[in-house]
């Protein structure tokens, strides 16, 4: 035991939260499993965290600003890949280090992707439904009939963002016999530039970063570039195509199906063209929603916090510059 007091609002698991036991006291009580959902604004969270007598603080989801970095704290932990719930430039000026979890949720969202990509172009849904409804010869037809369609096997599939997730989600593709090609300005050994890859690829995968150059970046020319009978998985962002554009590729049949896991707000309006096409299936943000993806930040909030009390500079600290600080 150091005597440090770690509360957390993030759900932790696995054997990185024995980790941090050995490190001190560990308070878990995570946002996610409260019902109605429970997040704090700052002056919660830092009062709560007072009340803890935290001297760690970890959370995903709460707002880690302003009166949270008046608190003595070691480090605060973001379990997220980009601690957006954090001011980072006030914790660096308080002289706290934050840490990271880049890659918790890399083979979740991976996973997802292969099964949006499967459920497409299968039918996954619809047949699921024939069934559940006793409609297994709807309309007169067999089932042969209605749910033909390309197997992904000796297809190629089209990496866009070659991180943690494009990486994951490339193995599983050519684990399925297919072709991976990937693009990504700032992955050296990505194969294609990204028109390149569209005019190729029988399958586009959306795993890059919303930055201001990918807002918009499948747009309605993209799209026009991609070939005719492909297919588009997002699990990405929403703000990386245009949905507009997307919805009438799919309408018009030059794409022959999709796989979304993002919306704008992530919500889609009940009425919208995509809810009633058979060929696209829509789930709510569930892409990194795994158990593992929790023992993943586990493991890395506990290694990042057992380099700091070494006196180390963790890999996964979000403001390095604050070790160089008086």
């Amino acid at each position: 035991m150091t005597g440090h007091r770690i509360f957390s609002t993030a759900p932790l698991r696995g054997e990185g939260l024995e980790r941090l036991r050995a490190l001190g006291e560990v308070v878990v009580d995570p946002w996610i499993d409260h019902d109605p959902l429970r997040l704090y604004d700052s002056a919660a969270l830092a009062e709560r965290a007072a009340a803890e007598g935290a001297t760690v603080l970890i959370c995903e989801a709460d707002s880690c600003k302003g009166p949270v970095f008046d608190l003595p704290l070691v480090a605060i932990g973001s379990t997220r890949g980009d601690p957006t719930n954090v001011d980072l430039a006030g914790a660096t000026a308080a002289g706290i280090p934050v840490l990271r979890a880049p890659g918790r949720n890399a083979d979740g969202v991976a996973e997802l992707a292969v099964a949006l990509a499967l459920a497409a172009t299968r039918g996954l849904v619809a047949a699921d439904r024939d069934v559940r409804e006793g409609q297994v010869y709807r309309g007169g037809s067999i089932p042969y009939q209605r749910f033909r369609g390309w197997q992904l096997a000796g297809r190629t599939a089209g990496i866009v963002g070659y991180g943690a997730v494009g990486r994951a989600a490339a193995w599983r593709f050519e684990g399925l016999g297919m072709r991976v090609i990937s693009s990504d300005p700032f992955a050296a050994d990505a194969t294609h530039d990204l028109d390149d890859l569209l005019a190729e690829a029988d399958l586009v995968s959306m795993h890059a970063a919303v930055t201001p150059d990918t807002v918009g970046l499948i747009s309605a020319e993209r799209l026009a570039l991609m070939r005719p009978g492909s297919v588009y998985v997002n699990t990405a962002r929403a703000a990386l195509h245009d949905l507009d554009a997307l919805t009438a590729a799919l309408a018009d049949g030059r794409l022959a199906a999709a796989g979304l896991d993002h919306f704008e707000g992530e919500n889609l309006a009940v009425d919208h063209p995509l809810v009633g096409m058979a060929n696209v299936v829509l789930t709510p943000h569930i892409g990194g929603a795994t158990y593992d993806t929790e023992a993943n930040h586990t493991a890395l909030m506990a290694s990042g916090l057992e380099a700091l009390l070494r006196g180390e500079t963790p890999s996964n600290l979000a403001n390095p510059e604050v070790m160089s600080r008086d």
